[in-house]
């Protein structure tokens, strides 16, 4: 018997038995659909970090002040002001270190024509805008003879420049910052959220040297909150830390056994943890939503053998007119497999209708790729191949004489 013959009976045996078939295939249908689900909302998890990740800069430290203490009372880190530009200035010149960016922070009162707006100042130097990898949707950052003269200029985040401008292009136009004007040379493209969950895009950008002397204010000149620092590459990263703490300890005067008065952290080391804490999560998640078909693959495997039972009188009627063992093997196969490749073909649809109505409703960024759903179908096959063939051998193995006798 040729193989499309053995396909052909195969389809038979499973419209003669549709209400069965149905519901054998409803177990794989929900579990394909739990995986394609599953493995879309973890990839979007992971999709959405690694997207917060490359939006924060690559290669990065953070350096902030060291900590104070007061009564027995410790104070955390930044509570003393031990950093000044000075600082990141010179930090800038070591081997492993690309580029630096001195922050100072603090809120003001926003105005433009009748609307206003409050928000985050941050005063910083143009490599800001380098290390943080800022994209430019139009215009362009100030300058450094801006940071020399600390002219008011300032570069605004598309969020604040809408709640301000509107529609109105804000490039060249003057606003006002606490009652002073400032001149608009730059709207940053939009970034989203950052991995703290903060809004990157409303904020505004001045010199550092303008937002000392006019706008926030410094009680101790010379002194920024904290800074940026870009690593040569991924590779010198550790070489970099190494320079920062030393250079810094020794700008301090911190002598052997004295505590840092700052603190370095690796913000890529930060970004690799949160990296592998989404793939962790939606590798659970593809096991979690994986025993629905191992449930269904079971569902499958013992409706097969029922029919075995069922159809032994047949079986033994076929190997007496001359179908082999590999024949009855053949089929049984064939039949599980069918049963769970259509409930995959079916569960792959309602698992990609489900993303998008979690996306729809959830907020949530979905990811469906072609491995994924390639994935879900392999699954599907091999469940059917290994869940089948116990009862397609069983078939297989009865005697026909033996077959014929059954009642």
């Amino acid at each position: 018997m040729n193989f499309l013959a053995i396909f052909g009976e195969a389809l038979r045996a499973l419209r003669l038995n549709r209400l069965r078939t149905g519901l054998t295939m409803l177990g794989m249908i929900i579990g394909v659909a739990a995986v394609v689900l599953m493995l879309s909302i973890g990839q979007g998890a992971q999709t959405k970090i690694n997207q917060s990740i490359a939006s924060m800069g690559s290669n990065l430290f953070l350096v902030v002040p060291g900590a104070t203490s007061s009564g027995g009372l410790s104070f955390g880190s930044g509570s003393i002001k031990t950093l000044t530009i000075n600082d990141a200035q010179a930090i800038s010149e070591l081997h492993a270190v690309s580029a630096t960016a001195p922050v100072i922070t603090g809120t003001a009162q926003l105005n433009f024509s009748a609307k206003n707006w409050s928000t985050v100042i941050t005063g910083t130097t143009p490599s800001y805008f380098e290390v943080g990898n800022w994209e430019f949707e139009s215009g362009t950052a100030f300058s450094e003879s801006d940071l020399r003269s600390a002219a008011r200029v300032v570069v605004l985040g598309a969020i604040t420049a809408k709640n301000l401008f509107g529609t109105e292009d804000p490039i060249g136009k003057t606003m006002r910052i606490t009652n002073r004007p400032f001149l608009v040379v730059g709207i940053l493209a939009a970034k989203g959220q950052s991995l703290t969950g903060r809004d990157q895009d409303d904020n505004v950008f001045i010199p550092i040297t303008t937002s000392e002397r006019q706008i926030t204010g410094n009680q101790f000149p010379g002194s920024i909150r904290y800074m940026l620092v870009q690593g040569q590459s991924a590779e010198t990263m550790d070489e970099a830390e190494n320079e920062i703490i030393q250079l810094l300890r020794q700008r301090h005067r911190l002598s052997d056994g004295m505590e840092n008065d700052f603190t370095v952290r690796n913000l890529t080391a930060i970004a690799n943890v949160a990296t592998g804490a989404a793939k962790i999560m939606s590798f659970v998640l593809g096991a979690i939503a994986s025993v629905s078909l191992l449930v269904g693959g079971i569902g499958i495997m013992n409706i097969m053998l029922v029919s075995v039972t069922e159809r032994t009188r047949e079986i033994g009627i076929r190997m007496a007119i001359g179908a082999n063992r590999r024949a009855i093997l053949t089929q049984f196969l064939l039949e599980a497999m069918m049963i769970c490749i259509m409930g995959g073909l079916i569960g792959v649809i309602l698992g990609i209708g489900g993303a998008w109505f979690v996306s729809e409703v959830a907020d949530m960024l979905i990811v469906i790729t072609s491995g994924m759903i390639g994935l879900a179908f392999f699954f599907a096959s091999a469940v059917g191949v290994f869940f089948g063939f116990y009862p397609a051998k069983k078939a297989a193995s009865l005697k026909p004489v033996d077959a014929l006798r059954y009642e």
